[in-house]
């Protein structure tokens, strides 16, 4: 088995879909134009991939209630403090910033929609 994506229940997934795209660099591989509004966003190399979607028939989480360490999209980036003041200039708010003892650092906000994003500029990379 190969994993190929992560899927959530969203409110609006057309305008999380734009957001994502224009400020966290996603690109839309697969866009259905009716219910319910299915959004596939993959990164630069289209091997990661995060399905949204609003399906009535599942509840949507009240995403600004849970603890961001239930559930959150991380992303990599060289600078994590101009990355962050993008962010929450685009709408993000700002949840914590952790370092950890290896140096690696944690910055965790919320979309506008509240989902968690974590920022994650790791002293090893993984790839």
């Amino acid at each position: 088995m190969k994993f190929e994506h992560v899927a959530i229940n969203v409110p609006d997934p057309v305008a999380m879909s734009n957001w994502y795209v224009e400020h966290c660099g996603l690109q839309e591989v697969i866009r259905l134009e009716e219910p319910p509004y299915t959004r596939f966003l993959a990164d630069d190399n289209g091997k990661t991939a995060i399905e949204i979607y609003f399906n009535p028939d599942a509840p949507v989480p009240d995403y600004h209630s849970q603890n961001h360490l239930v559930y959150h999209n991380a992303f990599t980036t060289a600078d994590i403090d101009v990355t962050q003041e993008k962010l929450i200039e685009a709408g993000a708010s700002f949840v914590e910033d952790v370092k950890l003892p290896n140096g690696t650092r944690l910055v965790m906000l919320r979309d506008p929609w509240g989902v968690p994003l974590q920022l994650v500029n790791r002293v090893d990379p993984w790839y």
